[in-house]
């Protein structure tokens, strides 16, 4: 009794490069452009580096080595008392406390607000969609100009409060638009099921369309998050108590209150303490983000790219 061999199959061909698969041939002018790019930004890498470095190597430095203008890269006479002087001053961390309290609160009604409003302009069947657009677009190139805007806020009684910094600048224009975009790009046909299953249209952009844009919110996170911790003009602007502003006010009056005392014709001993003081309070105001921005970092460059590109 004879056994039938199942017929041998002949050896798969090798599969070609990736290179060669694509169509992409790597030239000699393709390798100068990355070796000119990797140049290029290495310089500017250093270049947005060096101020920082440059601002921690004098916060762990002595007054005499910041007198002296020795200090550059890398600390000079190792000090910390600087550091326990700022952290010492009860007005500093009730600032840094209104700071956090201010950033949160703000980027939590941005989000909401520019979600909202984006994904209304998503739509495509809305009527006046053309003229909402416009409206946003229009307020990126003109306002209604700083004393309007301080009677606005005073009129309604928003001064001293939070939501003096919240409302005013509670959506951005640049960040709508990319929220819109990223929505457009979105299936339709999901929606579409989704109403077919019974959901409205609230139910809709709660269960189907937040969950799938976790990346662009939290972009849009990060971006108001940044912006309103940075922001000091507006609290500078709308607030009349030391105890409600925040840490970005206390570091400006320290810059002023230094730059004030340098016309006058202070010592120069003077303005290098106020310098390594201004240091010290600028590491500490920047450490939150720093440490906050790896955790969104992975979401940044997919969010935006979605929302930047559409098709």
């Amino acid at each position: 009794m004879t056994v039938e061999q199942p017929p041998i199959s002949a050896p798969a061909p090798p599969r070609p490069a990736l290179r060669r698969r694509r169509g992409l041939k790597v030239t000699r002018g393709y390798r100068v452009f990355q070796a000119v790019n990797a140049v290029v930004l290495t310089v500017v890498v250093i270049v947005t580096l060096y101020p920082f470095v440059n601002v921690v190597a004098r916060s762990f430095s002595q007054e005499a080595y910041i007198r002296a203008g020795q200090v550059n890269l890398v600390p000079r006479g190792f000090n910390l008392s600087t550091y326990k002087l700022v952290m010492a001053d009860d007005m500093f961390w009730a600032n840094y406390r209104n700071t956090v309290f201010y950033t949160v609160v703000a980027t939590a009604v941005a989000i909401v607000l520019t979600t909202c409003y984006a994904y209304v302009l998503s739509k495509k069947q809305l009527r006046g969609r053309s003229a909402l657009v416009g409206i946003a677009v229009f307020t990126m190139f003109f306002s209604g100009g700083l004393i309007p805007n301080y009677i606005l806020v005073t009129s309604l009684g928003l001064k001293n409060s939070v939501w003096a910094i919240a409302l005013p600048n509670a959506i951005s224009v640049f960040n709508l638009l990319v929220m819109k975009a990223f929505f457009e790009s979105m299936p339709v046909e999901l929606e579409e099921a989704a109403a077919v299953d019974g959901l409205d249209t609230y139910r809709i952009l709660w269960r189907i369309v937040l969950p799938l844009s976790k990346a662009m919110i939290a972009t849009m996170v990060l971006f108001y998050a940044v912006a309103f911790w940075n922001s000091w003009f507006s609290a500078f602007l709308y607030m009349d108590q030391s105890e409600l502003f925040p840490v970005t006010v206390y570091l400006r009056n320290l810059i002023a209150g230094a730059t004030g005392a340098g016309s006058v014709g202070a010592a120069d001993a003077d303005l290098q303490t106020a310098a390594n003081i201004q240091a010290v309070t600028i590491v500490l105001t920047v450490v939150p983000i720093l440490l906050v921005y790896p955790f969104v970092q992975r979401y940044f460059v997919s969010g935006v790219m979605l929302g930047a590109v559409k098709g």
